[in-house]
């Protein structure tokens, strides 16, 4: 991470003071940067807990492109990132999980344009390193004493969990629903559960410490990734040119690095 990088993970209501916080500090942010094309000061990114890692890497090759801007992240889960922008949180972009957790900024008039799809990513089990259980299969999450995690239903990771058992026609109770897909996959990396439904992606990032097994239902369950510039914006010129840059080729090259799929065409 570079040192001019000021990156913080936000959550919750943590996420609403800090952004609150960067509000002051967005004036003269359309004032010429070091390149001459207009790009610097703060920009606040809500995103999707699920697009942490590859988010992150292209917050630094942004500012490192643009030396006279800075990129704060906040990670959450979709649903509670779109009801904090609904709320007033002053942020700059929001990048939602599933076109389902964007459309209520769309439908209460808080994005500036069109969202446009950006990536699409789909559903693993992560299970502990070595596959101890030997899952093989969604069925193989029903045997006695198989302990699963799943992200909540309102969350677009749970949605598509759902979508996936339901596909199988496995019906399963979790001993825990997360808040987003990080917390499922904690779950697995701390030993408390056997499996978790978790993006391809997220299971990629913790290979160290995590399989994933892929299952062919998880093909019924995609979900496309959304990104909108938002309507109280307060630096709209760079929230723009982030949203260009994530929809780039060098974006979509990052996306795929950590394996994120391309949109449909």
């Amino acid at each position: 991470m570079t040192a001019a990088t000021t990156r913080t993970a936000l959550a919750g209501a943590f996420a609403l003071a800090l952004a609150l916080a960067l509000a002051g500090c967005a004036g003269g942010a359309d004032q010429p940067g070091e390149g001459g094309d207009g790009v610097r000061g703060p920009v606040t990114v809500l995103a999707a807990a699920s697009l942490t890692e590859a988010f992150t890497r292209l917050g630094d090759e942004f500012e490192a492109a643009h030396p006279g801007a800075t990129v704060t992240f906040g990670f959450a889960g979709s649903a509670a990132l779109a009801t904090q922008v609904n709320q007033g949180a002053p942020a700059d972009v929001f990048a939602a999980a599933s076109p389902a957790t964007m459309r209520p900024v769309t439908d209460a008039g808080n994005a500036a344009d069109a969202p446009a799809t950006f990536a699409r990513n789909q559903l693993v089990i992560a299970v502990p390193e070595g596959n101890p259980g030997r899952v093989g299969a969604l069925a193989d999450l029903t045997r006695p004493g198989v302990k699963v995690a799943l992200c909540a239903e309102q969350v677009p990771c749970g949605a598509a969990a759902r979508t996936a058992l339901a596909a199988a026609g496995v019906a399963l109770t979790p001993v825990t629903l997360e808040s987003d897909v990080k917390g499922a996959l904690a779950k697995v990396r701390l030993g408390e559960v056997d499996a978790a439904l978790v993006y391809r992606t997220d299971a990629t990032a913790a290979a160290s410490q995590v399989d994933a097994v892929e299952f062919p239902e998880s093909a019924r369950a995609v979900n496309d990734y959304p990104i909108v510039v938002l309507r109280q914006a307060g630096n709209p010129t760079a929230a723009r040119a982030f949203v260009a840059y994530v929809l780039s080729e060098r974006g979509r090259a990052a996306l795929a690095a950590a394996g994120f799929q391309p949109p449909r065409a």
